[in-house]
């Protein structure tokens, strides 16, 4: 018997299997490199004398670092963004650890450390990673100053003189309300260039993907896209524009024959109106497909729209065949997942629609 707190024995995936050839998931995230890099180059030229940088965190929106950064360096982008230190290795991978910032900035020694040791750029968030930096011997870092959010950033009542002694790559600030008409823009701007004006820097950020579509003065030195890249539209100015990057596939496991008047799925949400043929799909909320989309969502093959009918479960959704009456086992659907139209009919946020996407889909 193994005892209390010994080490869970390590078992060689090779061996696990006999040899055997694992088969292909049952569910996947189709992708399209084309697509992120044109979305890329229009925010780029959209950004008018500015550079376009990619924010990539959370394992770039939950559309996968190993394909993203490697189509964006190729599209000409030169500044990536993420939240975590943890988040950086998978990104140095593609490209030079310079071009990469860190945005929730050195907590503690180790985290600081660790900026030193690698050459990711910490992001310094508050007067505390300020002199955390210094303490360490410091070097190029870029600085987030707050002008509303109060989220993370020093406050316009912290920009002295002592911040100049900072090498300060990149001044940043993240507008709150850019996706709105609101003048909560304009105040955020207004601020923002004080602080250009306060605090010694190379280059001034202030614009996401939606304050890229507010206009030239929110554009500084470089704009810092993310949901657009990736096929979301903040704003009206965007449509027409940004592409469609990825959307969730799944295999049909098995169809079945269904009677009038039988349920179908937990909480027998749904009753068959008629004789049906379902198809049971292999993707459910533990791959981000969430039970929002319960009753709610469409599948499609080759112009055919199958409606999900009934919950979505954990791992199983099911499909009115009506349109499709040819497809079996074995075939693949896409569903529909153009985020502004998705985020309309599920309930949820165009960004939770990308980063909820599950670890399944990527396998």
């Amino acid at each position: 018997m193994r005892g209390q707190g010994a080490e869970p024995e390590v078992v060689d995936s090779d061996v696990s299997t006999g040899g055997a050839v694992l088969p292909p998931q049952a569910a996947r995230l189709s992708f399209d490199a084309a697509a992120l890099a044109d979305n890329w180059r229009a925010l780029d030229r959209m950004s008018g004398k500015a550079q376009a940088g990619a924010a990539v965190k959370a394992n770039a929106y939950g559309t996968g670092v190993d394909r993203v950064v490697p189509t964006l360096a190729k599209a000409g982008c030169r500044q990536f963004y993420v939240a975590h230190w943890r988040e950086g290795p998978a990104v140095m991978a593609h490209v030079p650890a310079s071009m990469i910032s860190v945005l929730h900035g050195p907590a503690n020694d180790a985290e600081t450390a660790f900026a030193l040791a690698t050459g990711l750029r910490p992001v310094l968030n508050s007067g505390q990673q300020v002199e955390r930096w210094r303490a360490a011997g410091g070097g190029v870092c870029d600085l987030m100053v707050d002008t509303g959010m109060n989220r993370l950033g020093l406050a316009d009542r912290d920009w002295g003189d002592a911040l100049n002694t900072l090498e300060i790559d990149t001044l940043l600030s993240h507008l709150a309300c850019a996706d709105e008409d609101n003048a909560m823009n304009m105040r955020q701007q207004a601020l923002f260039s004080q602080a250009i004006t306060a605090i010694r820097h190379r280059r001034a950020s202030l614009a996401n993907s939606a304050g890229i579509a507010l206009g030239s003065c929110y554009h500084h030195d470089l704009t810092r896209p993310g949901l657009a890249l990736y096929g979301g539209v903040p704003r009206s100015e965007l449509d027409g524009v940004i592409r469609d990057v990825v959307a969730p596939q799944a295999m049909i496991l098995q169809t079945r024959q269904v009677p009038a008047g039988a349920t179908i799925g937990y909480n027998a949400t749904f009753t068959a109106p008629a004789d049906m043929r379902i198809g049971i799909v292999s993707i459910g909320y533990a791959d981000g497909y969430l039970r929002n989309w319960s009753g709610r969502g469409v599948f499609c093959h080759e112009g055919a729209v199958l409606p999900v009918i009934g919950r979505v479960s954990m791992d199983m959704v099911a499909l009115d065949l009506a349109q499709a009456m040819q497809l079996g086992e074995g075939d693949w659907v896409t569903a529909s997942y153009r985020l502004p139209d998705a985020a309309r009919c599920s309930g949820l946020s165009q960004y939770e629609l990308l980063t909820l996407l599950g670890q399944r889909l990527h396998c």
